[in-house]
């Protein structure tokens, strides 16, 4: 089995690079590749490499993550291109090779309201241009007809990359205090984990292809952002003592406070039981995988 992987060095896409590897040949590609082209925008580029490798998988672990620049009207074009363009060329290109796409996805389809967690048959209505362009990107898959996994994940962390405990992290040695939003509720998701996961439905497809489809994937249990930082300095100064962290106050802001060019839906939670009902998991608290990727952050010299 031939595995086409796009993103490489991404944060989940790092992490694929592990879990992929047992599975098949697998070619990692990033953006500044010369040998084949990994680069979203690209187009062509991308449709020539498809065809080229002739892969029995496409994984796109790749994409326009700048949520307030894609609010801008040139980052708006970039932003549909990567994520609603070019997952549609690659949808159609494992449509007419017979391939499986697997793509992520993200809370930010949804427009937070009340204070359940959705569903994937819940109607999506993204709240800024980066969640338009990553619900385009899903309906051009959907609408292309090739086999496909959509992950939906949400607050992205792991050890390798730039993600919100590697920037708590950085600020609290150089801060007094840190405002943190409040009402924004999801589950912190490690790239491991979502990694990880990828490869267990890749192994179930084999035999069950009828799995197919869109999936909620993350970690168990709901926090704030406020919470998510508190957890951070925690458990941060239990692994590595430091004055500087521990003197950091850590203050709670409403989001309506904390302006941004982007508005963020307030509620993040993703029901995961489809997930865990068919690929038979039970998928870990986000406190377990922040503990672990602090633990190896703190260990690396």
């Amino acid at each position: 089995m031939k595995i086409l992987l796009f993103g490489k060095n991404g944060q989940v896409g790092w992490e694929l690079q592990r879990s992929l590897a047992p599975l098949g040949e697998l070619i990692a590609l990033s953006s500044s590749d010369t040998e084949h082209c990994g680069n979203l925008a690209d187009l062509s580029g991308v449709r020539q490499t498809i065809r080229n490798l002739a892969p029995d998988i496409i994984v796109n672990a790749a994409a326009y993550t700048a949520v307030d620049k894609a609010e801008t009207a040139a980052e708006s074009a970039l932003a549909h291109r990567l994520n609603a363009e070019a997952p549609g060329v690659m949808a159609q290109e494992a449509k007419n090779g017979d391939a499986l796409l697997i793509h992520y996805s993200t809370d930010y389809v949804f427009d937070g309201a009340g204070n359940q967690a959705f569903v994937e048959t819940d109607q999506p209505s993204p709240l800024n241009v980066y969640g338009q362009s990553k619900l385009a990107g899903e309906k051009a898959i959907i609408d292309s007809g090739c086999a496909h996994f959509i992950f939906r994940t949400s607050w992205v962390y792991a050890t390798y990359g730039s993600n919100f405990i590697k920037t708590i992290l950085r600020l609290m040695p150089q801060k007094n205090e840190l405002t943190i939003v409040n009402d924004q509720i999801g589950s912190p998701t490690g790239a491991e984990l979502i990694a990880d996961v990828s490869a267990h439905a890749l192994r179930l497809y084999r035999h069950h292809p009828e799995y197919s489809g869109i999936y909620h994937l993350a970690a168990s249990q709901y926090t704030s952002w406020y919470e998510y930082a508190q957890f951070i300095r925690t458990c941060a100064q239990h692994i590595h003592p430091s004055e500087a962290v521990a003197t950091c106050k850590i203050l709670p802001i409403a989001s309506a406070e904390f302006r941004l060019p982007a508005q963020r839906p307030l509620n993040s939670r993703l029901n995961t039981s489809k997930i865990e009902k068919n690929f038979d998991l039970t998928l870990p608290s986000w406190q377990s995988g922040v503990t672990r990727t602090l633990h190896e952050i703190f260990k690396k010299p």
